[in-house]
């Protein structure tokens, strides 16, 4: 029940970074004249005009997130015994495939760098 609580926060207080990032992407699909870009674009505004905008709700709160999750996360992990037998069994499986891992995660990695690459141009 404490978890379902933390993640609840966390998903509230990453809600206005995300929110955030969404605009950045939706101003970058269509034409600033139309909407829903329109609007993003003015979301994206009205953070840039406030600083304390940009501290608060994009660098501290997922700060925040990202600490009391790590936190949460190690103190489930250390609690749970079947956690952690589940974790090791499936980190014994993992190092069996090292190699298809890496090529997965790079060719994931390949995609998004395409992906915001071509968004870049596109904009331009």
């Amino acid at each position: 029940m404490k978890t379902r609580i933390v993640a609840i926060l966390e998903f509230a207080l990453l809600f206005p970074a995300a929110l955030f990032m969404t605009a950045l992407v939706v101003r970058e699909l269509q034409p600033l004249q139309s909407e829903p870009a329109h609007s993003a674009q003015q979301l994206v505004m009205w953070y840039a005009a406030r600083m304390w905008t940009l501290w608060v709700l994009l660098l501290a709160l997922p700060m925040i997130v990202l600490i009391t999750g790590g936190a949460t996360l190690l103190r489930g992990w250390k609690r749970d015994i079947a956690l952690m037998q589940n974790v090791r069994e499936s980190l014994a499986a993992v190092r069996g495939h090292v190699s298809t891992i890496l090529v997965a995660a790079t060719t994931l990695a390949a995609g998004v760098i395409l992906v915001i690459v071509v968004l870049h141009m596109m904009a331009n």
